[in-house]
């Protein structure tokens, strides 16, 4: 090995009298008198201590700053004072000679390398580089790198071909903003970096691919989050020709859970088969569409059972109302005002709260209004001593969500009701083919405008007649959720040209407007298409899970900050007129801005 005959985790007891040569980063120096210095030596693999007995040595060591890179040839020997926490701690490195490879030329460094976790996020980003030398920050690296390997080899044995799509496209709606590449060849025309390889992918199964994967690339420009990274993000993309949904299922329910238990925090993984949870269901039941199964609380609707008690926030034609009971519960009215003030920054909405104490009587919070009911509501609810009872109310939607954040918090605070130390998988099905937008009030696409409805053509004519509400309609859409967070949506697709129009019409698009929208698929599908389905687990928001980090960004090995900026390198930045020129673009500053 080029500078060296070990590396600097790998030297035991038994290699002592050996005459090596380590090189690496000087991480420490602790100086012991004037002739007498310890020094720490890191590399990838671990740390050695150096031990310098000169006076010349010592003033080669002086003249260094820490971090810079040295290659050192000497003699293993015992330590008197061994360090039983490190592989290496037996043994020290006497130097015979000291060559200086990188010197580090800043007396100060923006940060302890080996405590940088500690510094301000935006200064560890600008330096990532130094980041990247603490072994806290590398392993999550070291980890991504050997769980790709991993799934990999896993889709392989599967029989899925690897197969690498294009990442200059054209824009197509999926959801979120396209990132515009501008055609130097072709003025005013724009190629978009792909939002996933949704179209490609099923355009391999109508070319008669049987089954493909890939560890792909995806671009979007939004907001970033905990778990989304702005920008760029990989998902392992997979697609089967002639499949159903439970053929995708039993492929991820197999490749994942050793994965998981191999390389996780927790050793342990949900068995196959995960459960599997109706959409509605879960929105009921749980208040969300991403359950945290180690919790094992639950909502219940409350609406009959409460509204008419007096107590305003329950009342109000379109008001729902919601309970979550939690039992042996001990906590403090301190933790309860912490815990419904967390609560309310999440959801955005106030909860309520009553308890019934050790003596069975109801007690804090709304318990006043409650009172007047009190049988009816144990006997509802199921109550026993020592139970404490989280409410939310509001329209259906808010009302569930604020639910569903008691939950969580719920769990968080409650040991009792949270088994944490897992991996608890579920499935997450028969999602609604059709939603009310937001900001246009119409009939839209809820999640995937290419998922086969539940019902097939037969289903969307009712629709369109008006047999049928269109919200109703379910479709073989699907997410893969873990711990509470979505690791990937897929659906069995919609292969069927005539299936397609009827369901685009619903919400306004002809025929035309499908076929130019979308020219490669549908000529594709009127050509014969098979049956096919997908799902694409973010690789990402996986290994975050895996190594228990906080945010996303920690396993990312040069993400972005959370303004889709990179302090590193110093992108987004101006370029040249002459570039521009060349692309025939013209920069127009925002009034704003001015």
């Amino acid at each position: 090995m080029q500078n060296r005959t070990h590396t600097c985790g790998e030297l035991r007891l038994e290699d002592a009298g050996k005459q090596v040569q380590l090189s690496g980063w000087m991480e420490n120096v602790r100086e012991v008198g004037t002739s007498l210095a310890f020094v720490i030596l890191r590399d990838f693999y671990g740390t050695t201590q150096l031990v310098i007995e000169t006076e010349e040595q010592m003033a080669q060591i002086r003249a260094l700053n820490k971090e810079s890179t040295i290659s050192v040839k000497g003699t293993v020997r015992e330590r008197t004072s061994k360090n039983p926490n490190l592989p290496t701690g037996d043994i020290e490195v006497v130097p015979e000679s000291i060559e200086v490879l990188g010197k580090c030329r800043y007396n100060e460094l923006p940060f302890q390398v080996t405590r940088s976790k500690d510094a301000d996020e935006n200064l560890r980003l600008k330096y990532r580089y130094l980041d990247l030398r603490s072994p806290d920050v590398k392993k999550n690296i070291i980890m991504r790198c050997k769980v790709v390997a991993e799934l990999r080899q896993a889709m392989m044995n599967h029989d899925f071909l690897e197969i690498t799509t294009p990442i200059l496209t054209a824009s197509s709606p999926e959801g979120a903003r396209d990132y515009l590449v501008p055609a130097r060849k072709h003025p005013g025309q724009f190629y978009a970096l792909p939002q996933a390889p949704q179209q490609f992918k099923q355009l391999l199964m109508t070319s008669g691919f049987d089954r493909y994967f890939q560890i792909a690339p995806c671009f979007r420009d939004e907001d970033a989050r905990g778990d989304r990274s702005p920008g760029e993000f990989y998902q392992l993309d997979m697609e089967m020709a002639f499949a159903s949904q439970e053929d995708v299922f039993e492929i991820l329910e197999d490749v994942l859970p050793p994965i998981f238990a191999k390389y996780g925090t927790y050793n342990r993984a949900s068995a196959a088969p995960f459960a599997r949870i109706p959409y509605l269901e879960a929105m009921e039941k749980y208040g969300t569409d991403k359950p945290d199964l180690r919790i094992d609380l639950t909502c219940q609707d409350a609406t009959e059972l409460l509204k008419g008690i007096g107590f305003g926030p329950f009342e109000g034609e379109q008001t729902v109302i919601k309970a979550v009971p939690v039992s042996d519960m001990t906590c403090t009215r301190k933790q309860i005002d912490k815990l419904c003030a967390d609560v309310e920054v999440v959801a955005g909405q106030k909860p309520y709260w009553f308890r019934m104490d050790e003596k069975g009587e109801i007690v804090g919070g709304i318990a006043k209004f409650i009172q007047p009911v009190k049988d009816q509501v144990v006997e509802a609810l199921q109550l026993k001593p020592n139970t404490f009872v989280g409410l939310s109310a509001g329209p259906k939607g808010q009302a569930q969500k604020t639910a569903g954040v008691l939950i969580r918090q719920l769990g968080a605070l409650c040991p009792n009701h949270m088994d944490k130390e897992q991996y608890a998988f579920c499935w997450i099905v028969d999602f609604p083919m059709y939603e009310i937008g937001e900001e246009s009030g119409e009939l839209e696409f809820c999640h995937n405008p290419f998922s086969m409805p539940n019902g097939g053509l037969d289903i969307l004519k009712k629709a369109a007649s008006g047999e049928v509400d269109p919200l109703s309609i379910t479709a073989f859409q699907y997410d893969l959720v873990c711990n509470g967070v979505e690791l990937s949506s897929g659906a069995v697709r919609n292969h069927d040209p005539e299936i397609m129009i009827e369901a685009f019409k619903l919400v306004r698009l002809g025929e035309e407007d499908v076929k130019a929208k979308f020219p490669a698929m549908y000529n594709a599908f009127c050509y014969g298409a098979p049956p096919h389905a997908g799902i694409a687990p973010g690789v990402d928001r996986m290994v975050m899970l895996l190594a228990g980090a906080e945010t996303i960004r920690e396993v990312i090995p040069f993400p972005m900050n959370k303004n889709a900026q990179d302090l590193m390198m110093g992108a987004p930045g101006y370029v040249e007129q002459k570039q521009l020129d060349e692309l025939h673009i013209c920069v127009v500053k925002d009034e704003k801005d001015e």
